[in-house]
């Protein structure tokens, strides 16, 4: 039986091979000129400098040797790297990590915030800055776009739109706060909750608003009021907490009775309507009574002044008349006294038939004892015509 003696295709670093026929040393023959096996110098195998350059390479990558489990070196190792350029590689590395830290972009659209151990520092605008780690510590801000909170049951889902009004009215409000940033600092350091600032201010605000009026104009004209009167109380409590904060505008989405009740008070604004509309037909109607009763109310009153001045003046005229008649009977009473007599006939017989006789006269002169006056008038007055 054959034997292995170590040869070059021994175990001397190849593994267990099978000899092959020129591996035998049969008989004691020496097929290497005489000489012993562990007494020759050994012929490095292919395999193992394969494996030695693969281990040289990895250690050249980055890698460590000894990847397969055989010895690399003499020692069992790959190539060593020398600690001072470890060093400087580990250096080089945090420089570049640091300086990625320190530098930042601040965007058109942005404000950059710098804190100095923490404490404020500086507000930075549009560009690249350097901001020494860790010392220097930054934010960015968006101050040109537009936040918006929604207040109200069908933008939250919530009953925070359900509000009293000032004649113990139940109203449904939904409106939408739309606001930005004006100042980043005072956005990120005075307030904790910015959001929730703005939804709590704008909610009690537009409830302060509500409780002051009645519900028809709310439903109505006063929406734009509203809108703008909650939009300057706004502004006006986030100032006062120094909050950095623009409202831009308040939108009113709606403003309509709860659902529960809507029906009813659709029935009670049409039964208003019909009450207003019959008010003001009984009003136009009152107008005109009253304006046709003060109209005659001054004719009246017109008639009653002309018939009181004629009668005034009547009197005026007797009175003078009668004066001036007593005036003349003291300065001759009996021809005054026969001229009212004879005026007085005259009154009183002026309109009747009149027959004169005279019975003096009668025989002694031949005259006819009857005149009959008034059929010599109108033969008169029928000759002359």
């Amino acid at each position: 039986m054959a034997s292995n003696n170590g040869g070059p295709w021994g175990t001397g670093g190849g593994g267990n091979r099978p000899t092959g026929p020129g591996g035998d040393n049969r008989g004691g023959d020496n097929r290497n000129g005489g000489r012993r096996p562990g007494d020759q110098p050994q012929i490095p195998e292919i395999e193992d400098m394969l494996n030695k350059g693969n281990e040289y390479l990895k250690v050249l990558m980055g890698g460590k040797g000894g990847g397969t489990g055989r010895p690399g070196g003499p020692d069992g190792e790959g190539p060593q790297v020398p600690k001072g350029l470890v060093l400087l590689g580990g250096v080089a590395a945090a420089a570049l990590l640091w300086a990625y830290s320190s530098f930042y972009t601040v965007q058109p659209q942005e404000a950059g915030v710098e804190l100095f151990l923490g404490k404020y520092s500086q507000t930075t605008g549009e560009g690249l800055r350097f901001a020494p780690w860790p010392f220097v510590t930054y934010e960015k801000v968006n101050v040109t776009g537009q936040r918006s909170e929604s207040i109200g049951l069908g933008n939250s889902g919530s009953d925070n739109g359900l509000m009293l009004t000032t004649d113990e009215n139940i109203v449904d409000i939904d409106f939408q706060v739309v606001w930005n940033i004006n100042d980043p600092a005072k956005f990120l350091f005075n307030l904790a909750d910015p959001r929730g600032t703005v939804q709590a201010m704008s909610e009690a605000s537009m409830r302060e608003i509500i409780a002051a009026s009645e519900l028809s104009p709310i439903l109505n004209r006063d929406r734009g009021l509203i809108s703008d009167t909650t939009k300057t109380l706004v502004q006006s409590t986030l100032d006062a907490l120094d909050s950095g904060i623009t409202i831009v505008r308040v939108n009113l989405d709606k403003a309509d009775p709860p659902k529960q009740v809507i029906d009813a008070f659709r029935d009670v604004q049409a039964a208003e309507q019909e009450r207003d509309r019959l008010e003001r037909q009984a009003d136009a109607y009152a107008n005109t009574a009253v304006a046709g009763a003060r109209g005659k109310a001054s004719q009246i009153l017109e008639e009653a002044e002309g018939y009181r001045a004629q009668v005034v003046n009547e009197a005026k005229g007797e009175a003078s008349r009668f004066s001036a008649v007593l005036q003349e009977y003291q300065q001759a009473p009996e021809v005054t006294r026969k001229r009212l007599y004879l005026e007085a006939m005259e009154e009183v017989y002026g309109g009747m038939d009149k027959i004169l006789l005279d019975d003096a006269a009668g025989g002694a002169q031949g005259v006819v004892p009857y005149l009959p006056l008034n059929e010599l008038k109108k033969s008169t007055t029928g000759g002359s015509n």
